[in-house]
């Protein structure tokens, strides 16, 4: 899967976010910004963004994801 395909999956689950994805070598970094993480915990912010993808992972189309999810004051600092 390619990085641009994966990245309208991710904003399609997460609509409120501004989504970017790179790809390298098979390993993905998605990184969202959304006002929907203010007041979560690190851990719960990555569970909401895993859950848009957790079937993918199941089924392995892809393999490794590092999600980095931030508030938009996080994202300017």
């Amino acid at each position: 899967m390619d990085a641009q395909t994966l990245e309208d999956i991710v904003a399609a689950g997460l609509p409120e976010c501004d989504v970017t994805v790179t790809e390298q070598g098979g390993h993905y970094t998605i990184h969202a910004v959304g006002a929907e993480f203010e007041g979560l915990r690190a851990v719960k912010r990555q569970q909401l963004v895993y859950a848009v993808v957790a079937d993918l992972i199941a089924a392995g189309t892809i393999h490794a994801v590092n999600i980095r999810a931030k508030t938009p004051a996080e994202a300017e600092a």
